[in-house]
């Protein structure tokens, strides 16, 4: 593929790959001690114009979930669309600077936002993600770790 990527995602190559997303210290299990364990992939849609994260494998037991990366060029932040197995449907902002990830929605009624930080190496992204009703106060929702494989 020539380098045809949408120089507004220019940041986000390294994403790209086959990763093992796990879920653990979730406020939404039965078992606070639980740790749910899925594929999760980067690639590009229509060789770079967006980002496009796959969690889990749709049509399968396991739970899933994809996320459109994308940027508006006179925007400072990137747009996320996401979409679940629950067909739960956000937009979320989405920033990436100096090894750390965030992505945050402040939705009336439902907020959330993500605090991940991509290791030295970059073949581990670390984070969490927490929740909020109002704004004000927030709290823990789950740890969120990415293993690159591929």
């Amino acid at each position: 593929m020539k380098n045809n990527i949408n120089p507004a995602l220019q940041a986000l190559k390294l994403f790209i790959g086959t990763w093992e997303m796990e879920i653990s210290n979730a406020s939404f299990l039965p078992d606070a001690n639980a740790i749910i364990k899925a594929s999760a992939s980067f690639e590009w849609f229509e060789d770079g114009e967006f980002l496009i994260l796959r969690q889990g494998t749709k049509n399968k037991e396991t739970p899933w979930a994809i996320w459109f990366i994308g940027h508006d060029k006179d925007a400072q932040n990137y747009t996320v669309f996401y979409m679940d197995d629950q067909r739960s449907s956000r937009v979320y902002e989405m920033s990436f600077e100096n090894s750390i990830w965030k992505l945050w929605r402040n939705g009336p009624q439902f907020r959330q936002r993500f605090t991940g930080e991509v290791n030295q190496d970059q073949n581990i992204i670390s984070g969490y993600w927490e929740k909020s009703v109002d704004g004000n106060s927030w709290e823990h929702d789950f740890q969120l770790t990415y293993k690159k494989t591929e």
